[in-house]
């Protein structure tokens, strides 16, 4: 198997690297590279590799850049630190999505998963599409609306009217554009399964945000950004310095 790493972090590649050596020793790394500008004139210039391990977060941006550039033809297995990009992922090539730090048993299941999917077809002829024919994703379909309780009323809120999302002392509040609070069933971890990545940040353990709604981000103590939402006049949104730059990215897409 012959593998193309996009990694930016050396202490990551050394452990990925390692990982390989002890699941299949005959594993070839063709190229280690840290950069969407790096990555993009690799695949241009070479017979795509069996199969890519890439981390989202590289040196000059999201990997996803890398997808809008040049055509990926080989099924990928996104290693990251962040949880947010999952449904982003399998938009594209993904047939996988660990986080870090990568645990070798997972990384050997994502591998035999790669093997039984290519092994399930012809393989002289085990492209990208007949392999991601196997996994049978469905399109991804994003909650829409909410109904929530208002007394002894029952509401349907659209999610393009929810400004954020707070969790506080366990409860989650929906707080929308008409300056109303109403009350979650879910989870935040529930509901970022259930959102438009493009649309809701995680911004941090307490908030979810809504990018029609941010008004203004500020530069904060120590790294931090101050995310300031219309319609909202809660308590801070601080987005930490370790996820400022993903933020940012979010902001930029």
């Amino acid at each position: 198997m012959k593998l193309l790493i996009i990694e930016d972090e050396a202490p990551a590649f050394r452990r990925i690297q390692k990982i390989l050596q002890e699941i299949d020793p005959s594993i070839e790394i063709l190229e280690v590279l840290d950069s969407v500008e790096d990555t993009v004139k690799w695949l241009t210039n070479h017979t795509c590799p069996d199969l890519i391990l890439m981390d989202i977060q590289i040196s000059d941006g999201i990997s996803f850049h890398i997808f809008e550039e040049t055509e990926v033809r080989c099924p990928v297995i996104f290693t990251t630190a962040f949880d947010e990009y999952v449904l982003r992922a399998f938009k594209v090539n993904s047939i996988d999505y660990l986080l870090k730090p990568i645990k070798k048993n997972e990384l050997e299941k994502a591998l035999n998963k790669y093997r039984n999917l290519r092994q399930q077809t012809n393989p002289a002829q085990a492209d990208l599409a007949a392999i991601l024919s196997q996994i049978k994703l469905s399109e991804t379909k994003y909650r829409s609306r909410f109904l929530v309780g208002q007394g002894d009323k029952m509401l349907s809120i659209r999610s393009e009217d929810i400004v954020c999302f707070h969790s506080r002392h366990g409860i989650v509040h929906i707080h929308t554009n008409n300056e109303q609070t109403y009350l979650s069933d879910f989870t935040l971890d529930d509901l970022l399964n259930q959102l438009d990545p493009d649309l809701f940040y995680r911004a941090n353990r307490q908030f979810i945000v809504n990018a029609e709604y941010i008004r203004t981000v500020h530069k904060h103590f120590k790294g931090k950004l101050l995310v300031e939402l219309d319609h909202f006049q809660g308590e801070q949104i601080l987005v930490s310095s370790e996820k400022s730059t993903s933020f940012k990215q979010w902001l930029d897409q």
